[in-house]
């Protein structure tokens, strides 16, 4: 199972990231992966999806009013192919190399919300976003970045609730695609469950501050958080390749 320490450093991160996503839309694997994978390499990916899915069920049924699905669906069919190239990663890829492909998504993931690169919405960008994000997801559970990128010009509402609803059927295909594989493990469904308070706690607290914290400053705070914690993994990484 797992630790008491790592349990506690685990549910913090877990808070943060639930606490990020349900602020600004999504974030709650770019935070978290990158920390959880130098904790406990367990951790990542099928614990971080569930936890994903959990929040953004959540997240759903707040802004379920404010929901418009038009041409998700096409993002969801791209993560079908999407993910089955990443899970192909994590059967054969050695876990320092994981640990680096982990760092650099993040990375690039903060790089492509800095400079907010726009492409038009229609079918051909929302099935390339889900290939995309599905192999981002199913080697790391960060499958956001590339759809949040497409839809950032929706309003913040709208924003949040498209991004949830694409989450919530996302993370159930990226789950049936790892078990299918064999990398779904009952002792990770477990600390999945153990876990889930974190991921209630960040939602009740931003719950408090989603209509008047300033989303800029926390999108700073996010980005900053997320580079150090993908540099020290991407250190780690490199020491133990080269070791």
């Amino acid at each position: 199972m797992i630790d008491p320490m790592t349990f506690l450093l685990a549910s913090v991160i877990i808070f943060a990231g639930a606490l990020t996503q349900s602020l600004i839309g999504f974030g709650l694997a770019v935070v978290a992966s990158p920390l959880l994978y130098i904790v406990d390499p367990a951790l990542v990916p099928v614990p971080v999806i569930v936890m994903g899915f959990s929040i953004s069920l959540l997240n759903l049924l707040r802004d379920r009013g404010q929901l418009e699905f038009h041409g998700l669906q096409y993002a969801l069919i791209g993560r079908v192919p999407g993910g089955f190239l990443g899970a192909g990663l994590l059967l054969f890829a050695p876990q320092a190399v994981l640990g680096l492909i982990i760092a650099g998504i993040v990375f690039l993931a903060i790089l492509l919300s800095i400079y907010r690169i726009q492409a038009p919405v229609n079918k051909i960008s929302l099935f390339i976003a889900g290939i995309v994000s599905g192999i981002f997801g199913n080697i790391a559970a960060i499958g956001g970045p590339p759809l949040a990128i497409l839809l950032a010009g929706k309003d913040p509402a709208k924003f949040r609730a498209a991004l949830s609803a694409f989450f919530v059927f996302s993370s159930l295909i990226a789950l049936a695609i790892l078990f299918s594989l064999g990398l779904v493990e009952i002792a990770q469904l477990q600390i999945s469950i153990m876990l889930l308070p974190a991921v209630v706690l960040g939602y009740k607290v931003a719950g408090k501050w989603v209509h008047t914290i300033d989303k800029d400053i926390t999108r700073k705070l996010t980005f900053i958080l997320c580079g150090t914690s993908a540099s020290i993994l991407a250190l780690k990484s490199i020491w133990v390749l080269v070791s």
